[in-house]
């Protein structure tokens, strides 16, 4: 369990921005109050859901879905991402402790389709070289397309 820190409006925008333009499914891994998925789904990234295993968190992003006229249109999962299948995914978000990352650039290498868009904030990916890069400090977000990622790989 890592200790949740909601997204500021600028991280949020950031992280919507390297999406821009995209299309297909799009998660948010530890979705949280459930902010990036609500952006996700204005943005017309759709289906946009999030996976969350803190009961409270899950409460929040349905009441703030609800109060977005966003209710049924988003959903928000109590699932572990780990047993996820993320194959069908086109667009993935990640606020999560660099502690995961190592593991979950494991996961997501396995699983992800080739045109899949990895959008990480807070912490990058260590052992990935990003596509591109926006705000600094803590609104930093950085974009990889799996494509690149597992040429690099090679």
């Amino acid at each position: 369990q890592v200790p949740y820190q909601p997204s500021s409006p600028r991280q949020v925008a950031n992280a919507l921005a390297l999406l821009r333009g995209r299309a297909g499914k799009t998660v948010d891994l530890g979705s949280g109050d459930g902010r990036l998925v609500l952006e996700a789904h204005k943005q017309g990234l759709r289906p946009a859901l999030g996976y969350e295993l803190n009961p409270w968190l899950l409460c929040l992003a349905n009441y703030h879905a609800w109060r977005a006229g966003c209710h049924g249109k988003v959903s928000f999962l109590k699932k572990d991402l780990w047993k996820v299948n993320l194959s069908d995914c086109h667009n993935v978000i990640v606020f999560l402790a660099p502690s995961v990352k190592p593991p979950l650039a494991t996961k997501l290498l396995a699983e992800l389709p080739d045109d899949a868009r990895v959008v990480a904030g807070r912490f990058p990916f260590p052992s990935w070289t990003p596509s591109s890069s926006l705000g600094q400090g803590l609104e930093q977000v950085w974009a990889y397309d799996m494509k690149e990622v597992r040429r690099e790989a090679q």
